[in-house]
């Protein structure tokens, strides 16, 4: 699980993210035989509101998401709840999380 922008402002994990999706879609070989193994779900904007309203840290509604993980509000903190619920689903199905990045 491949997520960025949690954080509006942390505009370098806009081009990390490009340079990783670049790599993990190219035909390098050793990527050929991770893509084989390993199901990558990739979120690359996780607070698209706050980045389209030039917020820094925070949400549309003015929440800061890193700091609401533990318990997400559906109206206030949708993209986490949805990550999260994403998350739990994998796991109830039996897949395993090996990395969350």
């Amino acid at each position: 699980f491949l997520s960025a922008r949690v954080h509006p402002g942390e505009t370098p994990s806009s081009w990390v993210m490009l340079g990783l999706l670049a790599h993990l879609t190219s035909q390098d070989p050793h990527v050929v035989a991770l893509r084989d193994r390993c199901l990558f779900l990739v979120v690359p904007m996780l607070n698209p509101d706050g980045v389209v309203h030039g917020n820094t840290r925070c949400s549309l509604s003015g929440h800061d998401l890193n700091r609401c993980w533990s318990t997400p509000k559906p109206r206030q903190h949708a993209p986490i709840l949805a990550a999260k619920q994403l998350l739990a689903g994998l796991l109830a199905a039996g897949r395993e999380v090996r990395l969350f990045l």
